[in-house]
Parts: C-alpha cells; sequence; structure tokens
C-alpha cells in the first residue's frame, strides 16, 4: 500500500507542474493496459485548479485512454504470453480474466463499455479483448463511449460546482459507476430479451 500511496502521489504531483497535461496523456494511456493509478486523480487535481479546462483535460484524458486500451488490446492479440498473463499477474486477475470471458460470451464487446466506466479494471478488458479475437471496429467504438463518459462526467461535475465537489467524487465515484453499470447491465438484458 506504501509504495501504492508514493505512486498516487507522484501521479498527483504533475498537476502542479508546467508538464501536467503530457503527464495526463501518459498516465491515461498507460493506465488502459498496465500502470496501477487512474488518470482521473490527476484530471480532478488540473480540472479544479482550471475548472475552464476541464473539458480539455477529460478530452485528453479520453484520447489517451482509447489508444493505450488499443495498446492493450494488441497486448492481448499479439503478446499474450510474452506480457498479458505478467501483466494480469501482476495485478492478480488471472481468475477474473474467466469472468471477462463469461461477459464477453453475454455481451460481445459492449462489454468493454462497461469496463471503460467503472471501476473494474479496463487493462484486464483491453488485454482479453485482444485476446479473445473481439471485433477491433466495436472494442474502439465501446471504449470511446465508456472512457469519454467517465470522464467527461467527472469534467462535467469539476466545470459547475468546482472544488466542492472533488470529497463527493472521491466519496462516491465507485458507488456511482456501479450504480451505472447495473443500468447498464440491465439494458443489454433487456435488448437481449426484447430481441428474442
Amino acid at each position: 500500500m506504501k509504495k501504492l500511496k508514493k505512486l498516487y502521489d507522484w501521479v498527483l504531483h504533475w498537476a502542479h507542474t508546467p508538464y501536467g497535461v503530457p503527464a495526463l496523456f501518459g498516465i491515461s494511456f498507460a493506465e488502459s493496459s498496465f500502470f496501477p493509478v487512474p488518470p482521473d486523480v490527476l484530471q480532478i487535481a488540473l480540472s479544479i485548479s482550471r475548472p475552464a479546462k476541464s473539458f480539455y483535460y477529460a478530452l485528453v484524458s479520453s484520447i489517451a485512454s482509447v489508444l493505450g486500451g488499443m495498446a492493450g488490446y494488441g497486448i492481448g492479440l499479439f503478446l499474450m504470453d510474452l506480457l498479458g498473463w505478467p501483466v494480469l499477474h501482476f495485478y492478480g486477475l488471472e481468475t477474473k480474466y474467466e469472468m471477462v470471458r463469461e461477459l464477453f460470451h453475454k455481451y460481445d464487446a459492449w462489454a468493454v463499455a462497461i469496463a471503460g466506466f467503472t471501476p473494474i479494471p479496463y487493462k484486464l478488458f483491453t488485454i482479453a479483448s485482444g485476446a479473445f479475437g473481439i471485433s477491433f471496429g466495436v472494442f474502439v467504438i465501446a471504449s470511446v463511449l465508456s472512457r469519454s463518459a467517465r470522464f467527461f462526467l467527472v469534467a462535467t461535475l469539476i466545470y459547475f460546482y468546482g472544488r466542492p465537489i472533488k470529497d463527493f467524487i472521491d466519496k462516491y465515484f465507485n458507488l456511482l459507476t456501479f450504480a451505472f453499470f447495473a443500468l447498464l447491465i440491465g439494458g443489454f438484458v433487456a435488448i437481449k430479451y426484447l430481441m428474442h
């Protein structure tokens, strides 16, 4: 935990340097395939210091995250044994890999949309998408929609409510994203039921 806290503080420190935006891009990219600290931490810090640029920071996070997701997909598709399994092993995600297989079986690449918005490790889904040969086009669309929704939700809250909303986001973000996750699953189940 101490190492993770140090890493968390290292991510946050970029908000107080001239390199905040490049750091946000790099962390958003890396988190999609191997880095442990989510970019929301830095995005929130940057947005609070400049609320007028909140949507710009959300755009940077979204673009970099989707590109990083493509890299994760490539790891799963071409380098699963060399890089994919070691990353999953490092985070203790091997057992969840089978859960993801079931989600893909039920919801196809739209399972990526679920992971892209929620606290479920997105890197697990990006790597698994490549390993399972999920349609790259659908993977990209699902990633764009979900990651943008996540980062722009944070940007909107900070733009309109400023610093006071930070504690609310910190306290309830996981709860809100799991509620969204439940609604999303419910929607997929309803669509499948109506199509049969």
